[in-house]
């Protein structure tokens, strides 16, 4: 099922600025929820194209090569969490997780597959709408970054080497992967080493958010960061946020 945008986006407005072609591939094997969130994300100006199982999600992406690809954890077939792994390893692209359980856990585990974003069930498209666009202005903001700064020097503290012009991270001289997200919060702690950064701020640099709602996205990352780099890099401030401590050596 694909979704042609209208002559006249709907919606609660217009695409951003860069991101009236995006491509957006929905993959939700409950047919209500899926043509909702179709209809919605197209009325933002975005072409999008619907999946209803994970083997035709992960060859949807394979074709489509979308800007960003909205997932549902439970589906027929493959889960999303197999779903993410074979578009990651394909080719990596946002990724924003669907799943109907509140749980840190599972969280952390599609997290740690390599999805950049998640939500609950149920949720508002407002939000729905508001959290794309925010991968997709990630993603363009990461892609003007590389062409700006191409040759932009690595930051090197101890035994961790983050290559921005790359975008590679190394600790003691393996390679340690990390979503699209995970870098950029990294970066920017590392940018900053020492210094407490709060999660408010986190979420508005990184994430691109206005306000605090998604403090519990910023815990969650961190945790997938130190699960990949270690718990010594990352110091919690509590109450607070989160300081980059460089090791040592």
């Amino acid at each position: 099922m694909t979704t042609t945008p209208p002559a006249a986006a709907g919606g609660t407005g217009q695409a951003v600025a860069g991101q009236q072609s995006a491509t957006v591939l929905v993959v939700e094997d409950e047919p209500a929820i899926a043509t909702a969130i179709a209809q919605r994300l197209s009325a933002e100006g975005w072409r999008v194209e619907v999946a209803r199982d994970g083997l035709s999600g992960v060859d949807a992406a394979s074709r489509l090569q979308p800007d960003v690809v909205v997932l549902d954890v439970m589906l027929p077939g493959i889960d999303g969490l197999e779903v993410t792994r074979r578009i990651q390893a394909d080719r990596p692209v946002p990724i924003l997780m669907l799943t109907a359980r509140d749980d840190e856990t599972d969280m952390l585990v599609g997290l740690g597959v390599g999805a950049d974003d998640y939500m609950t069930k149920p949720f508002s498209m407002r939000e729905l709408v508001a959290r794309v666009k925010a991968l997709l202005r990630r993603v363009e903001r990461a892609t003007q970054v590389a062409v700006a700064t191409p040759s932009e020097p690595p930051i090197v503290m101890g035994d961790v080497t983050i290559d921005r012009a790359q975008r590679r991270v190394h600790r003691s001289g393996e390679e340690v992967h990390l979503t699209p997200t995970e870098f950029e919060l990294l970066v920017m702690l590392a940018s900053s080493p020492k210094t407490v950064l709060t999660r408010e701020r986190l979420l508005a640099e990184v994430w691109d958010w206005a306000d605090a709602s998604g403090t519990r996205t910023v815990d969650s990352h961190i945790k997938a960061l130190r699960r990949k780099l270690g718990a010594d890099l990352i110091r919690t401030v509590h109450g607070v946020g989160y300081a980059f401590e460089p090791p040592a050596g």
